[in-house]
């Protein structure tokens, strides 16, 4: 088990940054990241998460006309910006993912259950990159707030990859931070039965 102080620094303590230092985030770091949470499990081990890491300013700038007016400044501000998007041929690698079954043939020609696998296994990867970015040391700054079709033709153009969310990483800075919201007691969210 984790000591309290990782706990802390996983859960506890760490915060959805929308303010960034100027403090650069490395190509290491981000295959550090990557390194952590290719382990985090999905279903067949379908693995559908592609993450495009924009960094340069070029490609901030064609990110930046993507996203919704109020996350553009935090998302220009911040050292890498994370596409997390999904394969929605994700399955014409389960020959290798999961080679104990003939797992690709429970998805071809099943559209929903091919939606509905990208977008669930691609969420947890997400999430994984999230926990594997805070376990590095960096704060994450997750959002919706885009147009999901201008990211496909910017950055997933003439390929199989459609976003899911995007996730600003980097160094927050703490005198940017919201108040702390409420998060719901156990018995109001959870039942064990």
């Amino acid at each position: 088990m984790l000591n309290p102080t990782a706990l802390d620094a996983l859960f506890v303590q760490a915060r959805t940054h929308n303010g960034w230092l100027d403090k650069s985030v490395t190509d290491a770091q981000l295959r550090q990241i990557y390194a952590l949470m290719q382990w985090g499990p999905t279903s067949a081990n379908c693995s559908p998460a592609r993450i495009v890491f924009v960094k340069t300013a070029a490609s901030k700038e064609k990110l930046l006309p993507c996203m919704g007016v109020g996350n553009q400044e935090k998302t220009g501000a911040a050292p890498v910006t994370a596409i997390i998007g999904m394969d929605m041929t994700f399955y014409e690698k389960l020959p290798v993912l999961f080679p104990h079954a003939d797992a690709k043939s429970w998805f071809v020609g099943n559209q929903s259950l091919i939606d509905a696998t990208a977008f669930r296994n691609s969420s947890l990867q997400g999430g994984y990159m999230i926990m594997a970015a805070r376990a590095i040391g960096l704060d994450c700054g997750p959002m919706s707030g885009f147009d999901a079709e201008k990211i496909n033709q910017a950055f997933f153009a003439g390929t199989t990859v459609r976003v899911n969310f995007v996730c600003n990483l980097g160094y927050g800075d703490p005198e940017k931070l919201f108040p702390r919201s409420p998060r719901l007691p156990f018995d109001e969210a959870c039942k064990i039965v």
